[in-house]
């Protein structure tokens, strides 16, 4: 097609130049003025006709170079004016419009996208609606448009109409351009496992699509470092980034930090340079909600920042050695492209049918699936069905759901491997004990990803024993979040040299309920107000 629009381009504009050139103007011979007359005047006969013969070969050859030359002229005079013809005005806008339109609707969607750019006629040729039309009835259907719009409206200002309608069918043809490719991820995400309630082709996608995770660091001179991750850990519901290696500011000088989520282009030579698109995931700020303390080793020390980002200070210092952030998967894949940079994807809430008749309805057949892990190993993981909370559990307005009872003891189970968290830094690596990674998936009764939570948490040694099953030291590790809370009790078994878990407590806010299932409960009398 381009071949094709080319030659025919050269073989106008060769017939352009092959115009025929004017005629070049008749001049007279020049006469004998009356001075030469004078002067001529006391010749004889003889002598005037000696004098004419000896003046004709030169005045031949005069009269032939004056014929010549206004030739040539003419020549380039019409040159000139054909250059000056192309410099001064476009050849093709010299066309009428029905002929142009019928040459571009030869053209492509990216060569009518490109041209419309050339001037002002072309693009308002290049936007006709009926080739655009034709471009998006060819690649993505037959149906036949018909604007649904209100008669009295349109007879009360037709302008309107006339502006709504128009440039319809190329934001039609580009919307669908760009959603073929969103479609077809979606499509690919539909597929749920029944053991997590998550996408099983979370990874894949991410992979395929060559998503990535940038952190953007300022600090409060306003001085920004964006920093590409070190290392990407993958797990069944969950992903661990790791940035470390690069300039990071002192800790007790950042400002804020934000984590984006970026797509980067395959690029043909390392030299090309595009930058991608980034959608931001989370912002913190780090004066209005600092950071908590929640492990150490004789080098490092831990602090958390809401919801799973982890920060590594070297002690007796301020300076940062590295940054972790833990994703889950639910919307990972949304939240990382759908965004803008600089505000998050907004998901979309599809509230469950309101059953009036069942009192307890929002109250019962959860399932849990819990994860305990670290970058390296899995620690702990379970799936948990059938949990339920009645009416007159309900108190200081968190619904509770008790996973593992503590009286139970068929219930309880053991922690595989050490808690503890690696880390690493340019040219160090040690590992802080008692911290790993918690993730946690709470479907509703429809299998609906409810309540999705991964961040670092921690072990701290209780004040009196919990269980008298058991006689070794007690533990409890605890998440708050404005959805949630989270209560896990451990025992050390000395002579097994791990940790046993022995009671774990899920309390959700009952905001967090009413909102998700159209009903409101009161938080403290224990009862439900339709």
């Amino acid at each position: 097609m381009a071949a094709g629009r080319g030659q025919f381009f050269r073989s106008l504009l060769e017939g352009l130049e092959r115009q025929p050139a004017h005629p070049p103007p008749v001049r007279r011979q020049p006469g004998r003025g009356r001075g030469q007359r004078a002067v001529n005047r006391g010749e004889t006969g003889s002598k005037r006709r000696t004098r004419r013969a000896t003046l004709a070969p030169r005045l031949d050859r005069s009269d032939e170079h004056s014929r010549q030359e206004p030739r040539t002229q003419n020549k380039k005079r019409d040159v000139s004016k054909t250059e000056a013809c192309f410099c001064g005005e476009n050849v093709l806008e010299r066309l009428p419009s029905e002929i142009l339109i019928k040459i571009l609707s030869y053209l492509d969607a990216s060569s009518l996208f490109c041209i419309s750019h050339v001037s002002k006629l072309f693009h308002q040729l290049a936007n006709d609606d009926v080739m655009w039309q034709k471009i998006y009835m060819s690649e993505y259907g037959s149906q036949t448009w018909k604007p649904k719009l209100d008669d009295a409206a349109a007879k009360e200002d037709p302008v309107e109409v006339e502006d709504w309608s128009a440039g319809h069918w190329k934001k039609m043809y580009f919307r669908a351009v760009a959603g073929q490719e969103v479609n077809k991820w979606r499509r690919e995400l539909r597929d749920i496992s029944p053991y997590t309630g998550l996408p099983r082709q979370t990874e894949r996608v991410l992979r395929s699509l060559n998503v990535s995770w940038e952190l953007t660091v300022c600090d409060c001179r306003g001085q920004k470092s964006t920093l590409e991750p070190s290392r990407t850990y993958f797990f069944e519901s969950s992903v661990i980034v790791r940035w470390n290696g690069g300039t990071f500011p002192n800790y007790h000088h950042i400002h804020n930090i934000q984590l984006h989520g970026v797509r980067k282009e395959t690029l043909k030579t390392p030299e090309d340079k595009k930058p991608g698109w980034r959608s931001l995931i989370l912002k913190r700020d780090l004066k209005t909600h600092p950071g908590r303390f929640i492990g150490k080793d004789r080098l490092i020390k831990l602090m958390h920042l809401q919801p799973g980002v982890i920060i590594g200070i070297w002690r007796g210092q301020s300076s940062v050695a590295f940054i972790v952030a833990t994703l889950h998967f639910h919307k990972l894949v949304e939240k990382s492209l759908l965004g803008s940079s600089v505000c998050p994807y907004s998901e979309t809430v599809d509230r469950p049918p309101v059953d009036y008749s069942d009192p307890e309805f929002g109250l019962h057949s959860y399932t849990l699936h819990f994860v305990l892990h670290n970058p390296g190993t899995e620690i702990m993981s379970g799936r948990f069905h059938d949990l339920s909370c009645w009416l007159v559990q309900i108190q200081r307005g968190l619904v509770e759901l008790r996973v593992i009872d503590r009286t139970n003891l068929s219930q309880h189970r053991s922690l595989s491997g050490n808690v503890k968290l690696p880390w690493w830094s340019e040219e160090l690596e040690g590992s802080v004990e008692n911290c790993c990674i918690m993730t946690l998936t709470l479907l509703d009764d429809f299998q609906k990803p409810f309540w999705c939570v991964s961040s670092p948490i921690s072990i701290t040694m209780a004040k009196q024993p919990l269980s008298f099953h058991y006689s070794g030291e007690h533990y409890l590790m605890r998440y708050h979040s404005p959805d949630g809370q989270v209560k896990m009790t451990l025992v050390w078994l000395e002579e097994q040299k791990q940790f046993f878990l022995i009671s774990l407590t899920l309390y959700i806010s009952v905001l967090k309920v009413s909102n998700h299932f159209g009903r409101e409960y009161w938080r403290g009398a224990g009862s439900v107000r339709f």
